[in-house]
């Protein structure tokens, strides 16, 4: 008797790490910065890093094991995680010092932002880098089962939020943070705390942004057959910085209502094809060229 178990197939993936993918398949230069495992998993990671043009100079490895989170879906396709999390490799990441001058954007979230001692080398990098004046993202996506002291983490991350300039979250992220208040209210909050825009990802209900200027866009999600939403989030999170960096743009503060509304376009776009595929498999260029 297997209890109704499932056979377990093994997906490469994690939050920053499938940003790191659908940016880098989109062609724009892409650096991957977190410590990877040496074990068989991670050196598939790191194969599919450089697979998806994304750069591992900045990654470094240990014998520690790889994280491992187990998924199950449910009929609509959406994930539910177990971690396994003790003495792995990410976790145990190093501060590097500051980036490399070219570097104008820095991405991070999930995990990343929970666990430590790795959680405060990113911390570091996050203040270091905004003062320095890069393109700093964040998507907290929440994994409460981590998250041992909910207070304790709200409070922190209210405090990163001045040194945040792009914030990407989900309407169920929102609503944990804030212990229920209405997304958009709390978006114009975190505004206030310093952010220049924050995009809102609603799953079927599709995609908004508020912005500092008071502007508000939505974008509808497009029609597909989901097969499971892994890695949807990241993707959007991939191809927003994807497009900003085609565009050149490094102040948000010049996007107005209308550009805004095609860089989330794009962002939909992508998100459709990755919840299309089983596991986090964002697109490349030539899938989004090919998809009406």
């Amino acid at each position: 008797m297997d209890g109704g178990l499932r056979a377990l197939l093994p997906r490469l993936g994690g939050g920053p790490y499938n940003v790191a993918l659908a940016a880098g398949r989109l062609g724009v230069p892409t650096a991957f910065l977190s410590r990877v495992s040496t074990d068989r998993f991670g050196d598939a990671m790191v194969e599919r890093l450089h697979a998806s043009a994304v750069d591992t100079s900045l990654l470094q490895r240990g014998d520690e094991p790889t994280t491992l989170a187990v998924v199950a879906l449910d009929a609509k396709g959406a994930a539910r995680y177990t971690f396994y999390v003790e003495g792995t490799a990410d976790r145990l990441v190093a501060d590097p010092g500051p980036l490399p001058e070219h570097v104008t954007a820095l991405s991070l979230g999930t995990l990343g932002m929970v666990l430590e001692p790795g959680a405060s080398a990113y911390e570091a990098m996050l203040r270091r880098e905004a003062a320095r004046g890069a393109l700093t993202v964040l998507d907290p996506n929440i994994r409460e089962a981590l998250i041992t002291d909910p207070a304790a983490y709200r409070a922190r991350f209210a405090s990163w939020l001045p040194d945040v300039r792009l914030l990407k979250i989900s309407d169920d992220d929102a609503a944990w943070l804030t212990e229920g208040a209405d997304p958009v209210a709390a978006a114009k909050t975190w505004i206030e705390s310093g952010v220049d825009a924050v995009v809102l990802t609603r799953g079927a209900d599709g995609i908004a942004v508020i912005t500092a200027a008071g502007e508000l866009a939505h974008v509808p999600s497009r029609k597909v057959t989901v097969v499971d939403t892994i890695g949807a989030g990241d993707t959007v999170q991939g191809a927003l910085l994807a497009w900003l960096h085609t565009r050149e743009v490094a102040d948000l503060a010049s996007l107005d209502a209308g550009a805004w509304r095609e860089a989330l376009e794009f962002a939909a776009k992508a998100a459709s094809i990755t919840v299309s595929r089983s596991g986090a498999e964002p697109p490349t260029s030539a899938d989004m060229a090919a998809t009406v």
